[in-house]
């Protein structure tokens, strides 16, 4: 089994909503995640956060805040190879603006079916899979309690 390391950004407007892209399940259901993704050789997790972030959404010239979760680690199988998937996720905070996904590598173009900003009350009444998949109260902590001050491990 290989190691999968990857950078998630939770991605927070002026108006405390969370940028998710959606991807379509084999149920026929969607399954929305945050913006992020694998670490190129010799990339750092923070690096990786920012380059794609503005590969997905355009945004350059960011603070990338603090590291506010980790994911417990979970196996899944990319073109026949098993990978054990460890995710790191950093806070951005930044005013609302329009997602350019023109930047998007082929492969998540061809994946990824949507993205939309999400208020807390619509991430608690959905039906559709989160993730992580305690997201609602995980938001929840961070707009009333702001970034831990240690990581705290997520499911996924």
């Amino acid at each position: 089994m290989r190691r999968s390391e990857r950078a998630r950004v939770v991605l927070l407007d002026d108006a405390d909503r969370i940028l998710l892209f959606s991807l379509r399940n084999e149920d026929g259901s969607s399954r929305w995640f945050q913006p992020g993704g694998g670490l190129q050789p010799g990339e750092t997790h923070e690096q990786a956060a920012l380059r794609e972030l503005r590969e997905e959404t355009g945004l350059t010239d960011v603070a990338l805040g603090p590291e506010v979760w980790r994911g417990r680690p979970w196996t899944a199988v990319w073109s026949g190879v098993e990978y054990e998937v460890w995710q790191r996720y950093f806070l951005v905070r930044v005013p609302a603006f329009e997602i350019d996904t023109s930047g998007f590598e082929e492969v998540e173009g061809a994946s990824i079916t949507g993205h939309r900003w999400w208020t807390l009350a619509e991430l608690t009444a959905t039906t559709d899979l989160l993730r992580p998949a305690e997201l609602p109260e995980l938001i929840e902590n961070l707009l009333a309690d702001g970034p831990p001050a240690e990581p705290i491990t997520v499911a996924g």
